[in-house]
């Protein structure tokens, strides 16, 4: 093992020159790449999909979307500007929807962990464990591995944690980090920097993996909760200063790819790229991110729903033609589409007049408006009118068979929060410009490979 990360140095290597800068006591660290030209790509697991450790093939299919459905109740309340006690008790530790697998260390340990745009330090569990979860995957050992270095108190990568996740061992001048989740879950450890080996390199099409030196991540010692054993810890990809995309921004020049398909398709698995994505003949829709506290999540701004012709304006109340910027998140995360509640009852009077079936109920009470199915039933487009992009949605991005003869809309409401849901992104390359400030949707067959 290195020794602790401390005065300003400069140390090069073949792939990365990192840059040390002492400034007002802080300790700047800035991983400077060489270019990528096509960036590179890792395999995105559903929860769901026979790929999957996860994977129950005693599951029916309606099982595995009402579990999705309340994972998504559940994670919503992560993303509300306020958590009383009450919210924070529904939240749940382990609640995303894809795994990936990246490499830690020299000697590169394979980690299994949730790739979630809602969070932004990745974290592992570490030896030695004051305190761990049960995960069938080795534990990554930092006294094995010849590039891992803590961090001290006060530098950079310490202060870019809130205040209320950092905590310093005066003792050992070491930055620790500390996450409590609302389901009594946590993790606690030390801040550190080490090699991270992800994908395949997209320019030489080839399985050959990428390696970057000196990545900010989390070494968990105390780990507890609702965790699945089958995972490692989390692959943070949120818009904050210490999430992964971040971290690799000067070589991706800020941009980062995924195309999400369903599930259940027969043994293939979505991707995630990191750069610029493969060029496609299909026109783009692109939509400003809008800058926003906290800087993890990825605000949009919706200005309006179509259903088929039939245009709603999106505000409080289907009257108001009032849209505050940044008013959707856009989460990988979350299966279901949220939408305001005010809003919603339009929306479903819109729906049930442009589509000729039977209104039914869901008999499990989760999931309005419903509709008896048959072969020759026809559902409307769905148009999301963001700022400067029109997104049309397939009937499979908002409707879902939850018994044999019945579908039901997968947008639901919610009282103070809207979320653009992975059932809406499925079958588009969603790329994120994180220089340029901007998302785009370019509708694809994501069972191809990108």
């Amino acid at each position: 093992m290195a020794s602790t990360f401390g005065n300003c140095s400069v140390l090069s290597s073949v792939v990365l020159l990192i840059m040390c800068i002492c400034l007002t006591q802080w300790l700047l660290v800035f991983p400077v790449a060489k270019t990528i030209p096509n960036g590179f790509s890792v395999d995105l697991i559903h929860r769901d999909s026979p790929l999957s450790p996860l994977y129950s093939p005693l599951e029916t299919p309606f099982d595995r979307f009402y579990n999705a459905y309340n994972r998504s109740i559940s994670r919503i309340n992560r993303f509300r500007p306020s958590y009383s006690e009450a919210v924070w008790s529904d939240i749940m530790a382990s609640g995303g929807e894809y795994f990936m697998n990246i490499s830690i260390g020299t000697p590169p340990v394979l980690v299994l962990g949730i790739a979630d745009t809602g969070s932004d330090l990745t974290w592992v569990q570490c030896k030695p464990c004051e305190e761990c979860y049960q995960q069938k995957p080795p534990l990554f050992d930092p006294m094995k591995s010849s590039t891992y270095k803590s961090v001290q108190c006060g530098s950079g990568p310490c202060n870019a944690l809130d205040s209320s996740d950092r905590v310093c061992d005066q003792e050992q001048n070491t930055c620790k980090y500390s996450y409590s989740y609302g389901d009594r879950s946590f993790t606690r450890g030390n801040v550190a920097l080490e090699k991270f080996t992800i994908g395949a390199a997209n320019s030489t099409r080839i399985d050959s993996p990428v390696s970057f030196p000196n990545l900010v991540f989390g070494c968990g010692h105390k780990n507890g909760g609702t965790f699945d054993d089958v995972g490692s810890g989390i692959i943070g990809l949120g818009g904050g200063p210490l999430s992964l995309v971040k971290q690799l921004s000067k070589s991706i020049h800020g941009k980062f790819s995924y195309c999400l398909q369903a599930p259940d398709s027969a043994a293939k698995s979505s991707k995630l790229i990191f750069g610029t994505a493969t060029d496609s003949n299909v026109v783009s829709t692109s939509t400003p991110l809008v800058d926003r506290d906290p800087s993890t999540y990825y605000y949009v701004t919706l200005e309006a729903i179509s259903v088929g012709d039939k245009k709603l304006a999106y505000g409080r109340g289907s009257a108001s033609s009032a849209t505050s910027e940044g008013n959707i998140i856009i989460d990988s995360g979350t299966t279901l589409t949220f939408l305001e509640s005010e809003f919603y009852n339009s929306l479903e009077s819109a729906l049930e007049e442009a589509i000729e079936a039977k209104r039914v109920s869901d008999p499990k009470g989760l999931l309005s408006p419903c509709f008896e199915a048959d072969k020759d039933m026809d559902l409307p487009i769905i148009t999301f009118h963001f700022s400067g992009a029109d997104v049309k949605l397939q009937p499979w991005n908002t409707f879902a068979q939850v018994q044999d003869h019945m579908v039901c809309f997968t947008i639901v409401p919610s009282n103070d929060i809207a979320i653009f849901g992975n059932l809406s992104q499925m079958d588009f390359l969603v790329s994120y410009d994180l220089e340029e400030r901007s998302v785009s949707f370019t509708p694809t067959d994501c069972t191809k490979n990108h």
